[in-house]
């Protein structure tokens, strides 16, 4: 803050210049999708223009938000919102800032707290669940120059994030197109009638097929895990890009013992919960519970990359198939009674290469695009920095 200082601005505990008003925690029983007033949820704020629930009952109208409030979510990521939805209730986990005793501009206060609120979220970047408390916010030092040149730096920051909001949206479309790019490829591959392949269940063409093992219990005695055996879970499959390389947790001896292991070279797919359908290769042998269903390919009848890439064709069918209970699942039967084209292992080979060389093209664009969207996040980040050490001409 020696920056600003240089400058001849005031420097101020935020908690001296405004009100930090937290959200109501208002009962969920009173909660509606159609009637009442718009009820504001942490989910909510990212889009800034609605909410999916409503409130039906007597409020404190402090509580309520309107147009141009600016408001921040108190768990996840720490971010400044601009409420753009209309009239709507602030609920807990959410706060608004309000009563400025100061001549500040909200528009400069929202880019300025979002740059401190970005610095408080880097240094809990190791924490596995984020949550901001009301007197982080008011001890933030926040500079206050005179109105005249907050309403210059707001000018400045306005026309170039409108410039860095364009090219965000240019390379967001083009990794969505990378990653389509490839997911249109596999459709094309495996969702081909004219094909005239075989139609043929996935057990018919392996030589193991079914659920992993976990017998003992309780899952988590001490006992059974910090060994040498590495013990896949559904997270590794949504983490795999293809094959399994890296694995979070181990069995002992004595927890292989209650369990099975699986070759290298099995076809794994998790069949529970959000990761329905998150398949790979594995690298290793490895054990894994019974939420992944494990799929050892005869070689004489299939291809285990094969496999895998027809799996993640149909990811969003086996997404849909397991909806409908209180969590989502799907089982063997979703195998065992269902047929997938299937040609010789000649014509799966061939498939295969073509499929690995898309993927690498496509992960080499979507890894390109990524780091384009990064250097615009550090170029933001950098520019509020600039402004608002008095820096920015």
């Amino acid at each position: 803050m020696k920056d600003a200082a240089k400058t001849g601005w005031g420097v101020r505990p935020l908690g001296d210049v405004l009100h930090v008003l937290n959200g109501y925690a208002f009962k969920s029983k009173q909660f509606s999708g159609t009637e009442g007033t718009p009820l504001i949820r942490i989910r909510d704020l990212k889009a800034g223009t609605g909410t999916v629930v409503n409130f039906v009952g007597e409020y404190d109208p402090q509580f309520v938000v309107g147009n141009g409030d600016l408001l921040i979510g108190m768990d996840g990521e720490f971010r400044c919102h601009e409420w753009q939805g209309g009239r709507a209730l602030l609920n807990q986990r959410v706060c608004k800032l309000t009563g400025f005793a100061y001549e500040l501009l909200p528009r400069f206060l929202y880019y300025g707290i979002n740059k401190y609120l970005k610095e408080i979220e880097d240094q809990t970047a190791y924490t596995t669940v984020k949550h901001l408390s009301s007197k982080s916010i008011k001890a933030i030092d926040f500079p206050l120059p005179p109105f005249e040149e907050q309403q210059r730096i707001v000018a400045v920051l306005d026309e170039a994030f409108e410039g860095l909001a364009r090219a965000r949206a240019h390379a967001e479309a083009n990794l969505q197109n990378a990653r389509e790019l490839f997911e249109a490829s596999l459709r094309s591959v495996f969702h081909n009638t004219e094909t005239g392949w075989p139609m043929i269940t996935l057990p018919e063409v392996c030589v193991d097929f079914g659920r992993g093992k976990s017998k003992h219990r309780p899952r988590n005695e001490a006992s059974l895990y910090g060994g040498n055996i590495p013990f896949i879970q559904t997270g590794d499959l949504s983490d795999a890009d293809h094959f399994v390389t890296e694995f979070s947790q181990t069995y002992t001896e004595r927890g292989l013992a209650q369990s099975k292991l699986w070759p290298a070279g099995t076809v794994c797919i998790a069949i529970v919960g959000a990761t329905i359908g998150e398949s790979g290769i594995l690298d290793f042998d490895a054990c894994f519970p019974d939420s992944v269903i494990g799929m050892t390919a005869d070689r004489n009848r299939a291809d285990a990359e094969y496999i895998e890439f027809l799996l993640q064709s149909f990811k969003a069918e086996l997404k849909e198939a397991g909806k409908g209970s209180a969590r989502d699942n799907i089982n063997l039967a979703t195998f065992k009674d269902r047929h997938f084209p299937i040609p010789d292992v000649a014509t799966q080979k061939t498939i295969a290469e073509k499929l690995m060389e898309l993927s690498r093209e496509a992960n080499s664009l979507s890894v390109r695009y990524q780091e384009k969207l990064n250097d615009l996040d550090d170029l933001r980040q950098s520019l509020l920095q600039k402004a608002f050490a008095g820096e920015l001409t």
